[in-house]
């Protein structure tokens, strides 16, 4: 199987997992929060399909583990229901340091 160029996703506050591979989810979801976060989006729907449960699953695993993700819920009925998680993230705090911010 032949690996394909990186694709650009669009940092608008909704990451559709359809089109990418499980095995990138990992890496993918910590990522584009990341991205999200440092341009001030801190309310973002994560896309994972309702299926069998596995990727949701895996989703709530990732954002359990990482420190910016202040909460998360399902969609409601006209963000995608259960087959998409809404997460809350913590802003980025600028504190000065000598005069000169920095952000944490």
């Amino acid at each position: 199987m032949k690996d394909f160029d990186p694709i650009e996703i669009p940092i608008n506050g909704t990451l559709d997992l359809h089109t990418f591979r499980p095995r990138d989810v990992k890496e993918l979801v910590p990522d584009y929060l990341s991205a999200c976060r440092e341009r001030g989006i801190l309310t973002v729907r994560i896309i994972h399909g309702k299926g069998t449960g596995e990727l949701r699953r895996t989703v709530h695993a990732i954002l359990e583990r990482l420190s910016d993700v202040l909460s998360f819920h399902p969609g409601s009925l006209d963000s995608g229901g259960w087959g998409a998680t809404i997460v809350v993230l913590r802003p980025v705090e600028t504190i000065a340091i000598d005069g000169a911010a920095a952000d944490t």
